[in-house]
């Protein structure tokens, strides 16, 4: 499934990275806490979280991750933008709770 599919498909606002809506997503992966993300995280996983500053980019591009999407209407910090347009990682957002929007990322990846 590419992020394209599930942004359509979970009516996600795109906030930048649109480069990398073809990114493959082979998993999901939840958290705040950027060091969980960091040591536990997969390769071309989604990540959710209502992180929204510019430390995200430098983990989601260390674990080359398909996309980041924010939760409950947080909106990324402008250089958190600049650095998801640079590296081609979008960056995409819901006002959805981490628990419904994880929910439904599952349903779509599993199916």
């Amino acid at each position: 499934m590419k992020v394209r599919d599930i942004q359509e498909k979970l009516q996600l606002q795109l906030f930048s990275g649109g480069s990398g809506l073809d990114n493959e997503i082979t998993g999901g992966y939840v958290s705040d806490l950027l060091s969980d993300v960091m040591g536990n995280s997969d390769s071309g996983e989604a990540w959710v979280t209502l992180q929204t500053h510019k430390n995200i980019m430098a983990i989601a591009s260390l674990k080359e991750l398909s996309c980041i999407i924010i939760v409950k209407g947080f909106k990324p910090e402008q250089e958190t933008i600049d650095k998801s347009d640079e590296d081609g990682i979008p960056i995409l957002g819901s006002d959805k709770s981490t628990f419904e929007i994880s929910g439904e990322l599952y349903q779509l990846i599993k199916k």
